[in-house]
């Protein structure tokens, strides 16, 4: 399914800033052509500001169809127009087959090593790698002395890189879902997020779907 006109697009721009590379803007889809949508000039979610867009600006764009799921797509800005008075950016349509969806209440996984720091007694702290990562929960690898029982709740802090070279510190509270053994001899932990902020969870859902991409693209 392809965003339509009046259609409201948030997205992030790609950038060498952390700060300005975690910024959610907005706009809505004025006009479209063939192998363009026209949106009008994006204004940040958080502070209300517009902000403007350059030639071959990279965007992480997500859209939300009436039955609460996210479409999300890859885009870059191709020109601008000015019509009636209202100043447009043209950004590249989306291809269908390299789109991803995402139910409101289910999450798309993707295997991933990520840094994770763990804690979950004043006394207890240690690093480990994740075994797949999504915007509800993750799964992650640690020893076995390490000791985790169903319910426990811990505290975490994920390290999590975008393809643009920027890194983000993502905070949450998970809750242990299931522990296995594995041959390996260590633990595999399984949690999901039980107190996480919206922004850092987009965070988590951002890097999921640029993953996402790399393997189709592969």
């Amino acid at each position: 399914m392809l965003p339509k006109v009046n259609q409201m697009l948030y997205y992030q721009i790609a950038s060498s800033d952390e700060a300005e590379a975690a910024i959610v803007y907005k706009s809505r889809i004025a006009d479209e052509e063939d192998q363009s949508l026209h949106i009008e000039y994006p204004i940040s979610e958080s502070s209300g500001r517009m902000k403007r867009l350059f030639l071959g600006d990279e965007l992480s764009v997500y859209f939300i169809t009436g039955d609460g799921v996210k479409h999300f797509f890859d885009s870059h800005v191709v020109g601008f127009k000015e019509e009636y008075g209202l100043k447009l950016v043209k950004i590249m349509k989306p291809d269908p087959e390299r789109m991803t969806k995402v139910q409101r209440r289910s999450f798309l996984r993707v295997p991933a090593e990520l840094e994770l720091a763990v804690k979950f007694s004043d006394q207890v702290r240690f690093l480990c790698q994740t075994d797949d990562v999504g915007g509800g929960g993750i799964s992650f690898l640690c020893e076995k002395k390490w000791s985790f029982q169903q319910e426990l709740q811990i505290d975490c802090w994920l390290l999590v890189p975008f393809k643009n070279g920027s890194v983000e510190h993502v905070p949450f509270k998970a809750e242990v879902v299931r522990v296995n053994l594995l041959q390996s001899g260590r633990n595999q932990v399984m949690i999901k997020f039980i107190a996480i902020s919206d922004t850092e969870r987009q965070k988590i859902i951002r890097f999921c779907f640029e993953r996402q991409l790399e393997y189709r693209n592969r």
